[in-house]
Formats: C-alpha cells, structure tokens, sequence
C-alpha cells in the first residue's frame, strides 16, 4: 500500500496549534504580565544549545516547538544498536556522525529550523562559544559531562551582565525511571549540589566474584576482571571489538554452568563490561518532552517553569515507569558547602591514619565528591599532582605518607582539581572521625 500524499501547509497553520499554547498565558501567569504578541519573533531569535543520549527526541521536540536556531553537539558515530529507538537514523547512516544525520534530518522535515551540527566533545568549546545561546538543554548519559557544563554555566555568570547566566535543562534516564530539572545558575541548586543523587554503584567484592558468585553479573565480571587478567587472550582488551566480547561472554557462560546460574547472554555481556544502562524508548521520549517543555515555558513565559525563583518552587521532577506512570516534583535546596556554587568548604570526613593514596583513592567513591584523578593542594603546599609528570614524580612520595605525617589537620582545608573538570577547584575541609 503506497504512502498517503503529504499535502502543503502554510507557515501560519504548521504552527497554528503551538500558537495557541505559547501566545497565551497559562492558569499560573499574570496576564497584565504577560505579552503575546512578541513571543514568536522572540523564539525565533533564541539560540539554543542541545547535547547528549536523549538527541534525537530532543532535537524533534525543539524543533516542533518552534525553536529555529539550534546547535547540537555528540561526538558518537551511528550504529546498528542505535537504530531500534534513535528514530532520526536509518541502516544507510551507520557509521556517520550522529550530529550531522539528525541535523540533516530534521531539517528536512521542519522548514525553516537551522541546525547546526558539532562532532565533538561539550568540553572542546571554551565559555565564548557558551555564551552565544540563551538557552541549554543536555540530555547527557555522563555524569562527568554533566558536572563539566554545569560548572561552566556557573563560572560564566557575571553580575554585571544578566545575558551571561543561562539556563541549564537536564534530563536523564536509566531503564524505565527517569528525571528533568532545570538549573539557573548561582540562583538555586547545581547538579554539583545533586551529586549524592548520582551515587556510584557500589563494588562486588572480589571474593565474591572469585569464589561463591550469585549473580549473572558476577559471572561476567568475574571473565573481565579474573579470567581476562590471567588467560591475556589478546594484548590489551577492546570494550568495543566483538571478538573480545564474545570471549568474555563465552568465559563467563562456563563459569555461570559452573555455579548453575542463568541470564548470561552476549548483550548483557557487552552492557556490563562497557557498564551500559539499558535505554528503554518510551522512558527516553518522556523525559525529552519534559525537558522540551521547560524550554517552551522560560522562552515564551506563557506558564511557570521548574525552577522558576521563589521559595518553595520545585526545580526537580523524577519519573517512574516501572510498575505505572508516576511522577514526582520537589525543590531541591541549594548547598552552602556545594563545591561548585557555594560559599564554604564541604567538610569531608577522613581517618588521620589513612596515607595520602587512601584519602586520593576514597575520592572515587565517596557520593560527595566523585573524583577519578584528584591533584590536592593544602594551605600553601602541593601534596599531589598527577600532572604534569615531573610534578608527578616529584609528589609521589607523599602519597605513602598518612595525613598527620603531612601535617594535616582537623578543620585543614584543601583544594582538589580533576583533569575532567579543568577550571574548577573542589574545597574540602577536613574533619578526623
């Protein structure tokens, strides 16, 4: 059966419905407040900023909601396991730039919507390139990524220039739940005041995997972690090479046989060694709508949005998808000790006893803090730097030294830097338990 003749629309009744939404103002605005008549020419003007996993929804529903000048970023090429939900792609496009494909795409659908696309990374761009939108939206799958903007966003903010704060809109999913908020800049909660939301998942215990596992998982970590470092099947593993993971797979198939335990599958295989969380479609467009949605509501002003100032205001909504449809907004306070957009040093709790290593390896993962390769100063000395490599060497020795033996003290504040988050200083004040 042939497709049905797609029929000519004018400008004025494409958005026709979207005028109706955005022209007039909403149950909780203040109509002598609000003025219609300049919402359209002001969306026009409005450069917005899209990046991340949830892209493809994103960028149909920026464009659909009558944003015309779009930017997006996402440094991933196409493939063929991107095709069963990243609906803007087609077999033919495996192996190009996703950037690129999605902007062709859309472009082509919705007239007059300029898209341009960028193939790298949100942190190849300095705070200049930032400044030119408006308006961010990030639907990133990192948490390092996420961190980065953030910080970003708020080292750009100048007092002096109100251009210069932009709205951060986040969203984010795992498996079936998911969560949007938005952040304004020195105004409210951070992603870094959020970070205990985002805490890494705790570690099985290599006994476990060694000796009595339980789990599908444990089996497969077990090849990746034992089996891969004891056998050496190839000179150095590639998460991404098929060969590398079918022989993990079929490793941990005869360890999970061994211990009578079911589910080890090549999928589940390659999502547990590359640490992939399962992207469920439905739960993907939900909260891309949602985030869309804010962006609709702080460019037109035609109703509140999350985070809109003003005590008591929810900044944060959560979603659930696992046993119904359930959502939940809330107002997440902004810290004081945040390390990012505070005032104070977030105290740390350490051991006087613990050497220099310890309290760098407690980094990784204390909720709180998050970070993979500290460098910490303390009140005027440097104790470790992991770059460059002369500093390296030069600091090495302290990081057997315990904290006392470094003249550390109850209330001594220090300073961590991260290579993943260049320009931003991480102040700690340290409290002995």
């Amino acid at each position: 059966m042939s497709s049905p003749e797609i029929l000519p629309v004018s400008e004025s009744r494409r958005w026709k419905y979207l005028d109706n939404v955005r022209t007039r103002p909403g149950a909780f605005v203040d109509p002598d407040e609000f003025d219609g008549s300049t919402v359209v020419d002001n969306m026009n003007k409005i450069k917005i900023f899209g990046a991340g996993g949830l892209g493809c929804e994103i960028l149909k529903n920026l464009a659909l909601s009558g944003f015309k000048d779009i930017s997006i970023i996402d440094m991933d090429t196409i493939d063929i396991s991107n095709l069963n939900r990243q609906f803007l792609f087609r077999h033919a496009d495996v192996g190009k730039f996703k950037a690129e494909v999605a902007a062709k795409f859309v472009e082509r659908r919705v007239k007059g919507v300029k898209i341009t696309p960028y193939n790298c990374k949100i942190q190849d761009f300095d705070e200049d390139f930032y400044l030119q939108f408006q308006i961010v939206v990030c639907g990133l799958d990192s948490i390092e990524a996420r961190r980065w903007i953030n910080a970003t966003l708020i080292n750009m903010v100048n007092p002096e220039n109100p251009d210069s704060m932009k709205p951060l809109i986040d969203g984010g999913t795992e498996g079936f739940k998911g969560q949007a908020r938005v952040i304004l800049p020195t105004m409210g909660s951070c992603i870094e005041c959020q970070l205990d939301m985002h805490a890494p998942r705790a570690a099985v215990p290599l006994c476990t995997l060694a000796s009595i596992p339980r789990q599908p998982e444990h089996c497969i970590e077990w090849a990746h972690v034992i089996a891969w470092d004891k056998e050496k099947p190839f000179p150095q593993l590639d998460k991404d090479d098929p060969e590398h993971i079918t022989w993990l797979y079929q490793k941990a198939l005869e360890r999970a046989k061994e211990f009578n335990i079911s589910g080890v599958t090549y999928s589940l295989t390659q999502g547990v060694v590359k640490n992939i969380i399962p992207a469920i479609a439905a739960t993907n467009s939900v909260i891309a709508a949602a985030c869309c949605n804010e962006a609709l509501k702080i460019a037109s002003s035609c109703a509140p949005f999350l985070g809109t100032p003003g005590d008591g205001e929810p900044n944060y909504m959560m979603y659930s998808g696992n046993d119904s449809i359930y959502t939940y907004t809330f107002k997440h306070e902004q810290k004081e000790d945040c390390p990012v957009c505070g005032m104070t040093a977030r105290v740390l709790k350490v051991n006087p006893k613990w050497t220099l290593e310890e309290l760098i390896e407690s980094f990784a993962t204390l909720p709180e803090a998050q970070l993979k390769k500290p460098s910490i100063r303390a009140e005027g000395k440097t104790l470790y730097m992991q770059l460059p490599p002369s500093l390296e060497e030069q600091t090495r020795p302290n990081l057997s030294k315990t904290l006392e033996e470094l003249g550390l003290t109850a209330g001594t504040e220090i300073a961590v830097t991260d290579p993943a988050f260049l320009g931003v200083v991480f102040n700690f004040s340290l409290r002995f338990a």
